[in-house]
């Protein structure tokens, strides 16, 4: 990673824009990085890392987002940094820009607005750059992945700061590990050593909880054997050794007690149930002779109830006998019942039908009524005709009616249409003066578009000829500074050529072998060869010498050739836009803008004002039509209402003749209609009358003979003797419960064994039950005790087969857990396996410390003059852990001590080696990114003069890996030694750069 530029604006102390060329800084290697504290030199590394992360270094964080704008910036100044770079080969360039509060642009106030990155790439075929991306989170992803390391292990390896490093060597190895934990990212080692505790805790806790289950399914045996096992359960707890193994063993002396039980219980209840069977035989003896003799004591009661009936039944008998000669005269009793039925029903219609005619007609007969309904009904047919003509009547006056609306809907709307086309003319006006209008402004719009494109294009030649002037200062300025700096190289080459030249016959002599010509003279003798003077220039200094000029002779040719690509460009910019000033072009333009755009505005009217003049016009063309269609209507209305007038007064003539003393035709019919109705009904029910008095005295004859012949004197008593349908089953079941009952008692007396029976003593039926039940229960004790002892062996038998499969289930994550114990305790040092206690992050951080320390002893060594060594220590301090110990080595005692002995330029060259080694070992550890840049914070002050030559020297050095060094310092002496300087000068309006090349 090389920095080339730096654009610094509104950003801590720095109010005003400021610029850091890294590419002149860099030229000697080694540049320095001075000014008064609190000016902002710290700022300027803050930059760099917020350019490249979003953020600035750890110990300032509190710094970020709108605290990291300056107060010194102008209200509308944006806080910008600006960092261009190299780094894996691509030339890029970031900006960030964090969030600030900015002026509202309307009213009082302020707003924040959010912060936004760029990422560009120079495209070197193209000669331009172009745009990768906007996105804060793919720009930190992308540099982080080309830089090969976070923003923590950028700060420690770029940014060196030696106050780290110093405490660093003094520390102890805990501090040490986080230190070192952080750079190198071993925490996926301090994962490791998690994970593997986490799983021995897990492994333990399954193992204990299934040692815990184990014990469970024993605890419950012991409850299902109960108190028949003569082996006590052993007193043992989860994880205790041999568990498994106690438990199967006293499984097993269970199941065999239980066994035992179980076949002692079968053989009870195999004599429980033979008693159990002799008691229920006995007992059914028992009830069936106690049931033959409560059979034949009930036999003996149901004949004393059957003679004390017997008058009862006789009187039964005799009362069926009579039914069944009333049923001959039923039919005759019904048909009588019928006809007065139907004639009371017949008389009542009569009497009804007869109170609704006149007084007229109270006693006339059916032919009287009939005769009056024909007579009534003939007047009704005449009055038909006059009926319709009512009829016409009403449809007359609705249309008569319809006419009267009509001719009231015609005169409002000759009103309105007369009202409406008296204003046409202004209407029409009116509308033709809004498309004058509009037209014009269309018009004036087309005129001014046509002025506004190239008023358009010379203010953008204006604004390109603005920025062209301001590119071509800048570029003449860039193309004097190649010109200078050319003129210098070619001097000192030239400078560099002239003292070779002068001491080229000592050049010459190095190369003379004794009895070998002289290239200059063919001499073979050489007495007095020339001799190399201090400050020689050979060779290769002049060709170096010569490629710097040629290279700063390139520089400048291209510095010129982009000043005359500038300068045409200004010439172009300058052609098309004029003399005229910027603003005031802006400002024309503005005014053209406006102009055309209220004409536009004015001119959109064109098309609705169209648009109204024709529906204004097709609005008066529907006005005239309607006028002239009403004024039609009412002129053809007149005649029909004559004539309906004239038909109307006939029909009234008619309809007077035909009301009589009614009010109307359909009153009159009305009448009649009901009059016929009545006298028609009332013949009727005269006639059904004396129909049914008939049949009713024919039904009287009938019954009196049917009650004769059955041998009853009247017919009362035919009916009084005649049984319903109820009574008659009723008397029938009576007669028929009596026959049954007889011959169920004579045959129960007839039986023989029953009769056997009661002459035997009388049963004792509770002294067998009582036998049978005792029987019963034993034979239920028994059983039950069969049936726990079975019970209790299958219990046994399930609860040891899941005992035996938890045993077999847990050996294979026990011997997982003796496996993971192992491990865990050799991963975090606290196995006796594990010598020296180092836990397995312990052990990789110091494999990277003895790293750390090779690659800082070869820069050590060199800077005490061959006297300090760096070496890593595994011992342990004390009682705590081993691995991260550092010693220095003390060639001139030949002894080794700790770091924490050195003195304080000591301290100082040996953290300042140690930062430069472990750049180098994070550097090969982020994947090989080369790192061009460093930046090395204070300590030079506690230095000598000779050991910060020595200092120097070493880092003059890092120049052989094409690196440049800054140096952060107040140290007045490094400003004569360090000639290549970025001074921060601070003032009441914030801080500002100065910069100085190596040859200014």
């Amino acid at each position: 990673m090389r920095l080339h530029r730096l654009d610094i604006t509104a950003f801590g102390p720095f109010g005003a824009p400021q610029t850091v060329d890294f590419d002149e800084l860099s030229a000697a290697g080694l540049f320095l990085l001075h000014g008064p504290t609190g000016a902002g030199k710290t700022s300027v590394l803050d930059s760099v890392c917020y350019a490249l992360y979003g953020a600035v270094p750890g110990a300032r964080q509190t710094g970020q987002g709108l605290g990291l704008r300056s107060d010194h910036a102008a209200p509308g100044t944006r806080t910008e940094i600006r960092l261009d770079l190299t780094v894996a080969g691509r030339r890029l360039e970031i900006t960030r820009q964090p969030p600030w509060e900015r002026p509202k642009k309307r009213g009082t106030g302020t707003t924040t607005e959010k912060a936004q990155s760029w990422l560009r790439e120079y495209d070197a075929s193209a000669g331009s750059w172009k745009d990768l991306s906007r996105s804060h989170q793919e720009i930190g992803e992308e540099i982080t992945q080309l830089l090969g390391m976070s923003r923590e292990q950028f700060c420690q390896v770029v940014l060196l700061p030696q106050g780290d490093f110093a405490r660093f060597l003094r520390a102890d190895a805990e501090a040490r590990g986080k230190l070192l934990g952080r750079l190198f990212d071993t925490h996926r080692f301090a994962e490791v050593e998690k994970r593997l505790a986490e799983r021995r805790r897990t492994t333990e806790a399954e193992v204990r909880a299934g040692d815990a289950e184990l014990l469970a399914d024993a605890h419950r045996m012991q409850q299902e054997a109960g108190s028949g096992v003569e082996v006590a359960l052993p007193e043992l707890k989860p994880g205790e050794p041999g568990l498994a193994e106690s438990v199967l063993t006293w499984a097993a002396v269970a199941r065999s007690t239980a066994r035992e039980r179980l076949t002692i219980a079968h053989c009870a209840r195999t004599a429980a149930e033979s008693a159990h069977a002799a008691a229920d035989r006995a007992l059914d003896d028992v009830r069936e002779v106690d049931r033959l003799q409560r059979r034949f004591t009930a036999a003996r009661e149901r004949a004393t109830r059957l003679e004390e009936r017997a008058d009862a039944h006789q009187e039964a008998q005799a009362g069926m006998q009579r039914a069944r000669k009333a049923e001959t005269v039923a039919p005759a009793l019904d048909l009588r019942d019928l006809a007065g039925t139907e004639h009371r029903r017949a008389a009542a219609e009569e009497a009804r039908a007869r109170a609704g005619l006149p007084q007229s007609f109270a006693d006339a007969g059916a032919p009287g009524l009939a005769t009056a309904a024909r007579k009534a009904a003939e007047e009704l047919g005449g009055l038909e005709s006059a009926r319709r003509a009512e009829r016409r009547l009403a449809e007359l006056t609705t249309e008569r009616a319809s006419l009267d609306r009509q001719e009231r809907a015609d005169e409002d709307v000759l009103q309105e249409a007369e009202a409406w086309l008296a204003a046409w003319e202004d209407t029409r006006a009116g509308v033709e003066s809004e498309i004058g209008t509009a037209q014009e402004a269309a018009t004036r719009a087309e005129q001014l578009a046509v002025q506004r494109e190239p008023a358009l294009k010379r203010l953008d030649a204006a604004r390109q000829r603005d920025q062209f002037a301001r590119d071509t200062d800048a570029a003449h300025e860039r193309a004097l500074a190649a010109r200078e700096r050319a003129t210098e190289a070619r001097a000192h080459w030239l400078d560099l050529k002239e003292q070779r030249l002068k001491g080229i016959a000592a050049e010459l002599a190095a190369g003379l072998v004794d009895g070998e010509p002289c290239a200059v003279c063919g001499g073979t003798e050489h007495p007095a060869p020339a001799q190399k003077v201090d400050g020689h220039v050979d060779r290769e200094t002049e060709e170096r010498a010569l490629a710097g000029f040629q290279s700063a002779d390139e520089e400048r040719a291209e510095a010129e050739r982009r000043l005359g690509v500038v300068r045409e460009a200004l010439a172009a910019a300058t052609a098309e836009a004029g003399d005229t000033p910027t603003a005031r072009l802006a400002q024309e333009t503005e005014e053209l803008e406006h102009r055309h755009a209220e004409a536009r505005s004015a001119a959109s009217g064109l098309h609705a004002a169209r648009e109204a003049r024709e529906q204004a016009e097709r609005e008066y063309r529907r006005r005239t039509d309607a006028q002239q269609e009403a004024a039609r209507r009412v002129a053809s209305r007149a005649s029909l209402r004559e004539a309906l007038d004239r038909e109307k007064a006939g029909l009234e003539r008619e309809l007077t003749q035909a009301r009589g003393d009614t009010g109307s035709v359909s009153a009159r019919t009305a009448q009649l209609e009901r009059q016929v109705a009545l006298l028609t009904e009332a013949a009727d029910a005269v006639r059904a009358a004396e129909d049914t008095a008939q049949r009713l005295k024919e039904a009287d004859a009938r019954l009196a003979d049917a009650a004769f012949r059955a041998g009853f004197d009247t017919p009362r008593a035919a009916a009084a003797a005649l049984l319903d349908d109820a009574a008659h089953r009723e008397l029938q079941r009576r007669l028929d419960a009596w026959q049954s009952e007889e011959a169920a008692v004579r045959a129960v007396l007839a039986e023989a064994d029953t009769a056997h029976a009661a002459q035997r003593p009388p049963a004792d039926l509770p002294a067998a039950e009582r036998a049978a039940e005792s029987a019963a229960r034993r034979l239920r004790d028994a059983a039950s005790a069969q049936d726990a002892a079975a019970r209790r062996c299958a219990g046994l038998d399930a609860l040891s087969g899941r005992a035996d499969r938890g045993v077999r289930r847990l050996a294979p994550l026990r011997e997982e857990y003796d496996r993971v114990a192992r491990m865990a305790g050799l991963a975090a040092g606290t196995s006796a396996d594990n010598e020296r206690k180092m836990r397995l992050e312990s052990y990789v951080l110091a494999a990277r410390l003895e790293q750390v320390a090779a690659a800082a002893t070869a820069r050590l060594h060199r800077m005490s003059s061959g006297r300090y060594t760096l070496v890593h220590s595994a011992d342990r301090a004390g009682r705590g852990r081993s691995g991260l110990g550092l010693h220095v080595v003390d060639a001139w005692t030949g002894r080794e001590r700790d770091t924490a002995t050195l003195s304080g330029g000591e301290t100082f060259f040996a953290s300042l080696a140690l930062a430069l080694g472990l750049a180098d070992v994070v550097t090969d550890e982020a994947g090989g990114v080369r790192l061009d840049t460093l930046f090395i914070d204070e300590g030079f002050g506690s230095l000598d003069d000779q050991t910060l030559d020595e200092v120097l020297d070493v880092l003059d050095s890092l120049r052989e890996r094409d690196r440049s060094v800054g140096i952060v310092s107040h140290v007045a002496d490094l400003r004569r030694r360090v000639h290549a300087q970025l001074e921060v000068v601070k003032g009441r309006t914030g801080s500002v750069v100065r910069q100085r090349g190596a040859v200014d």
